[in-house]
């Protein structure tokens, strides 16, 4: 039977699938000693009621090795993988599960210690003996027969049918393994076996190795006895079919678990319907569960509900909550007390309903901060000595950094400018004037920008006090802005590189639109000025200065930021 495992080997090109015993390294017992495969060690000791102390490795020492040479380490494995082929597993199979679940034979040799020091042999054979169908005669010799032997015994009482050691040799902790073991051992330990080599076929791909799937295991184990054909395949069919690409498939159903379990017409339809009838288009739908897979939660769409009944009191648009799920669908796990709070925060620095609008729709990720988080970054703009009315209008302009962390990137940028030189007395004026400079990253944009005006000749002093004049100096490209402004500065209108430190504005004027046709202007007329001169002035006062005409120019000279 097709199986739920198997599914994730969907999402990749088909490969052979290995058996279990060609994915582990397997150190079979019976072969012999030597420098590649020493003599088996001791079985660990634990104190009663203690954690499982773990195996010792190659490079123990020799007197941990003698010091009880009956508890050995391949003697166990090996009473656990006869437990193994007695479960249905093949030879193969059995030795290397058994390999690979240490706990689980620590636990079994953990008893047979016991016992043997307590002398409780004959006790617990006379417990044991019904359930292991033992005759009298092996009752009463239970504590005569070998370690190995006892080992077998003591696995066979727990009566989990080998399956707790296969779940450990798939990475699943022991105490998680044996609450699984009874949900799935009636499918049987071949099946189990079969169903985990099919794991093997694919379940690398969800991109975080064997470490999702005993996590997964261990929170949902009923995902063991899902049928591929008839549930995982039409739900693979189906996600890629509302627009999630097949190599995002694994991520949505490792973030949102339940999905696996749930039924396509019957459960996860009907939701898809409930979003389209709130306005979401399919291909949003299908992006928004890339991002925020809760949305198919029953518990998330009755959430929806209850945040557009709080922005309909606010008197709020309801457009304004399906802009902002559609880009940060997180925000559909936020109550409306918290949204309330974020809202409260926002009036109290003068952000009105009207100015609020633009805040969310940018930026929604905000509704989702802790009023002490927030109020963080008020209070770092507090101590740079900016006003409450000017915060709020950073808020406005810039919400993206009240959503930043305050120490991890704020303050470590903030630290960056001043090291660099910028004046700690000069940067509540650079920030206000250009708030989006704290929201560029300090190793991709400021560091290269700098370092490029540091390479044609400015200094730092020269860099400082170009950015206190000019704030926005380091928001601008190199290829596409400063680089082609410069040379054309250097090299056709011949002005010094200082020019530039007495009005860097020059950078924010389109080169063709502005710089070329007024420097053309003044050439014709063997005009020579300063920058400040040649820029500053609107196109009707430049006209009138240097061309002597009272109105505008026939084809007015145009500016415009950027260029």
């Amino acid at each position: 039977m097709a199986t739920a495992a198997a599914t994730f080997g969907l999402l990749r090109p088909p490969t052979r699938t290995p058996a279990i015993s060609q994915l582990y390294i397997l150190p079979l017992p019976t072969q012999p000693h030597s420098k590649t495969h020493p003599r088996p060690l001791p079985l660990p000791r634990r104190r009663r009621g203690g954690p499982i102390a773990a195996f010792p490795n190659a490079t123990s020492s020799s007197t941990n090795a003698s010091a009880s040479p009956t508890y050995d380490v391949r003697e166990a494995e090996a009473a656990v993988a006869e437990l193994l082929r007695e479960g249905g597993a093949s030879p193969a199979d059995a030795a290397a599960i058994a390999t690979r679940a240490p706990a689980y034979a620590a636990m079994l040799a953990d008893g047979v210690r016991e016992l043997d020091e307590l002398g409780l042999w004959a006790s617990w054979s006379s417990g044991a003996g019904a359930r292991l169908s033992l005759s009298g005669a092996v009752e009463m010799e239970v504590g005569r027969l070998g370690f190995r032997r006892k080992v077998y015994l003591m696995g066979r009482s727990r009566r989990d049918h080998g399956v707790v050691p296969l779940l450990e040799s798939l990475g699943v902790r022991l105490s998680s393994a044996k609450l699984i073991a009874p949900y799935v051992a009636a499918a049987g330990l071949t099946v189990l076996i079969d169903r985990m080599e099919a794991r093997y076929g694919g379940i690398s791909m969800l991109g975080h190795g064997d470490v999702s799937f005993p996590y997964l295991i261990e929170s949902f184990p009923m995902l063991l006895l899902c049928s591929e054909d008839n549930h995982l395949k039409p739900l693979v069919d189906f996600l890629e079919h509302i627009g999630i690409p097949k190599t995002k498939i694994a991520s949505v159903l490792l973030l949102f678990p339940p999905i696996i379990l749930s039924d396509v017409e019957n459960d996860i339809k009907p939701r898809i319907r409930e979003w389209e009838k709130a306005g979401m288009e399919q291909d949003y739908i299908g992006r928004m569960l890339l991002k925020y897979p809760w949305i198919l939660s029953t518990s998330v769409i009755e959430n929806y509900s209850q945040m557009l009944l709080f922005f309909n009191r606010k008197k709020i648009s309801s457009t304004v909550l399906g802009i902002a799920v559609k880009s940060w669908p997180h925000i559909l796990g936020c109550s409306s007390k918290r949204m309330n709070s974020a809202l409260e925060l926002f009036h109290d620095l003068g952000i009105s309903k009207k100015m609020v609008v633009p805040v969310i729709t940018s930026s929604p990720q905000l509704l989702l901060r802790k009023p002490d988080q927030f109020m963080q970054n008020v209070l770092l703009f507090r101590e740079m000595g900016v006003d409450k009315k000017t915060t709020g209008k950073i808020l406005c302009r810039a919400p993206e950094i009240f959503a930043s962390n305050v120490d991890s990137t704020l303050k470590k940028k903030i630290d960056f400018l001043i090291n660099f030189g910028v004046s700690k007395h000069h940067l509540p004026r650079i920030i206000r004037k250009y708030p989006e400079l704290l929201l560029l990253d300090i190793n991709r944009t400021l560091l290269p920008r700098m370092n490029y005006l540091l390479e044609v000749g400015l200094s730092k002093k020269d860099i400082c006090s170009m950015i206190f004049r000019f704030s926005p100096l380091l928001g601008y490209s190199i290829e596409l802005v400063m680089k082609p402004k410069l040379e054309f500065l250097l090299r056709t209108m011949k002005k010094p590189l200082k020019a530039v430190v007495e009005y860097p504005r020059y950078f924010s004027y389109s080169l063709e639109g502005k710089i070329k046709p007024r420097f053309w202007v003044l050439q014709s007329r063997n005009i020579d000025c300063t920058l400040t001169e040649m820029f500053a002035k609107n196109d009707e006062l430049f006209a009138e200065e240097y061309l002597g005409l009272d109105g505008l120019l026939e084809k007015p000279l145009q500016s415009s930021i950027g260029g």
